[in-house]
């Protein structure tokens, strides 16, 4: 029986010292070290001009090591009087802990140097603390890049579980919104990972652990093809008080240059986790400063739409651009038993098509779209894209709609719940389409230079220069020329619609739009092109109840200012008469 209890514990012995070394060995190793993840360094953002849209700038991040619940509560409540911690904030952070036990819990990502001195002075009460100096991002444009940047934060649970994110761990630093986001597997860049060795505790005894360290890899700088000037520029002339977006890019490679929504916010406020009260403000702010209305808002595009109907009629062969049509307007179209109003009360008499474009005529277009008809409206506009994403690079990008074809109306309303009148709506761009400020300028940009127009991006890149629609204009030259001059009159010719406020020295061409707003005021649009002769820009802008009876049109001083800001900027030389700048009378409009 002894020997048979020796050779048992012999045996017990082999196993552990020998068959079971490795693997105990492992097992002790992990008690005794903490694995702390060491953030990247993201990859610098730049605009078209190499100054910086998104930087890093040191910081230090406070996180405490897993441990039994109660201990890591009692951590944070010493902590909190000397990191600004509420009881509510403790509460919050145990609970994350409790869903992930084995990592360790963030405290605060922004620690402010007299913070970082306090808790290293009392180490000895901290031991399970962790102060790591990192890199932390910082926009420098602050307020006028909110919504095409984004800003980075910390990634939720919902995201861990997206593909785009395997292998990401709790607790790491994302894109959140913009271009932070679409090209986070870019200018992430990769976590390293430090050990440092604790004690039965979990106390750190020593940050110098026998792991070597493994560092972590920076991300890529990302250049853009924005332009920060045009940027600022339109924050700065937006009315305060009004809602909207104007984007612009060039129409011979797609590279956007604007991309701006109004009202907007400071990006910087969400580096290190926002406050409560902060996010309550831009959370439950009536204007929605969080929405990004240049590429997740649609609208009634209005007289903008013009262009669409007449080019597909000029295709179609149904009218040239000396047509005029059987009724001239008095001031509204008799369809039926309805009476369709013209935006000029007292009428525009006999035009033709230039002339209708040019003075914006309702009722010209009323008859346009019944000689078009319903059915050859609703294919061409869906051929021509209406009802797809323009494919720009940025995440949030929402498709236009229009009905693809008449059934579409019988299951909305019912065979017998709609007539044909819906087309006298659709063809001045008000009933049944809404669409996006980046596909009417998409749009424009096949008017400006024929066949299908270039992706709009913002990354600079032979590859994305070279995208183009999958549609085509498929317009004569002939027709697709005297379109671009009746546009070109709206702005440069007396009794043109944007003729007030047309560029000084530049000649552009463009439309300008009024949509019907069932909420208050009309929104006044405003998309274009210029110079006429070499494009260089299209621009697309709105402002929401920007256009009330008899007042300016507001889109159309804005978009013609950034246009011309944009083309003396880049050196064009001007070759149009130099004309007085008007005023805008209109508060929080700078001049």
């Amino acid at each position: 029986m002894l020997w048979l209890a020796l050779g048992i514990l012999l045996i017990s012995f082999f196993r552990l010292q020998v068959i079971g070394r490795t693997e105990y060995r492992l097992r002790s190793e992990e008690n005794r070290l903490r694995a702390l993840t060491i953030p990247p360094a993201r990859g610098s953002i730049v605009d078209r001009r190499g100054r910086l849209v998104a930087e890093n700038v040191p910081g230090f991040s406070l996180s405490v090591l897993p441990g039994p619940v109660d201990t890591v509560r009692a951590t944070l409540e010493r902590l909190a009087p000397h990191v600004g911690l509420t009881s509510k904030q403790i509460d919050e952070l145990v609970e994350q802990f409790r869903q992930r036990p084995t990592s360790s819990v963030i405290v605060r990502d922004d620690l402010k140097p007299e913070q970082v001195a306090a808790i290293e002075q009392r180490r000895p009460e901290f031991r399970t603390a962790v102060i790591e100096m990192h890199p932390r991002r910082r926009y420098p444009p602050g307020r006028s890049v909110a919504h095409v940047i984004g800003y980075v934060g910390e990634i939720s649970e919902a995201e861990l579980t997206l593909p785009e994110y395997e292998g990401y761990e709790p607790g790491r630093s994302v894109g959140k919104g913009g271009l932070e986001r679409q090209y986070e597997a870019d200018v992430g860049g990769t976590p390293g990972v430090h050990f440092v060795e604790v004690n039965a505790r979990g106390s750190i005894v020593s940050e110098f652990g026998p792991r070597p360290s493994i560092p972590s890899v920076p991300g890529e700088d990302l250049e853009l093809s924005l332009d920060l000037d045009l940027q600022t520029l339109a924050d700065s002339l937006f009315p305060d008080t009004l809602k909207g977006a104007v984007v612009a890019f060039d129409p011979r490679n797609g590279e956007v240059l604007l991309v701006y929504s109004h009202p907007t916010y400071d990006p910087n406020k969400f580096i290190g986790g926002i406050s409560t009260e902060d996010w309550a403000l831009l959370r439950d702010d009536p204007n929605q400063p969080l929405l990004n209305r240049a590429t997740g808002a649609l609208y009634p595009p209005g007289s903008t739409w013009k262009l669409v109907v007449a080019a597909l009629a000029m295709r179609q062969g149904l009218v040239t651009i000396d047509t005029h049509m059987p009724s001239s307007c008095g001031g509204s179209f008799q369809y039926g038993t309805r009476a369709f109003r013209c935006w000029k009360h007292v009428g525009h008499g006999n035009l033709d098509l230039a002339e209708a474009i040019k003075e914006s005529c309702n009722v010209f277009f009323y008859q346009l779209g019944l000689r078009l008809g319903l059915d050859r409206l609703l294919a061409g506009a869906d051929a021509l894209g209406f009802n797809t994403r323009t494919g720009l690079d940025l995440p949030s990008e929402v498709r236009g709609q229009v009905p693809p074809r008449r059934e579409w109306y019988d299951d909305r309303f019912g065979p017998r719940g709609w007539t044909e009148s819906v087309t006298l709506n659709l063809a001045i761009g008000q009933g049944e389409t809404t669409q996006s400020l980046f596909g009417m300028a998409q749009f424009y940009a096949a008017l400006a230079l024929g066949g299908a127009p270039a992706v709009p991006h913002l990354r600079r890149s032979e590859v994305l220069d070279a995208r183009r629609a999958t549609w085509s204009l498929d317009l004569s030259e002939t027709h697709r020329g005297q379109l671009i001059e009746a546009m070109t009159r709206v702005v440069n010719e007396p009794g043109g619609t944007a003729f007030p406020y047309r560029p000084d020295g530049y000649v552009i061409a463009g439309k300008t739009g009024t949509a019907q707003n069932p909420h208050g005021e009309p929104h006044s649009l405003f998309v274009g092109f210029g110079p006429v002769d070499d494009p260089r820009i299209v621009i697309a802008a709105i402002v929401e109840n920007g256009h009330p009876d008899n007042t300016t049109s507001l889109a159309v001083p804005l978009a013609t200012r950034l246009v011309e800001e944009y083309l003396r900027a880049e050196g064009v030389v001007p070759t149009g008469i130099p004309v007085p700048r008007q005023s805008i009378l209109v508060p929080g409009v700078a001049e």
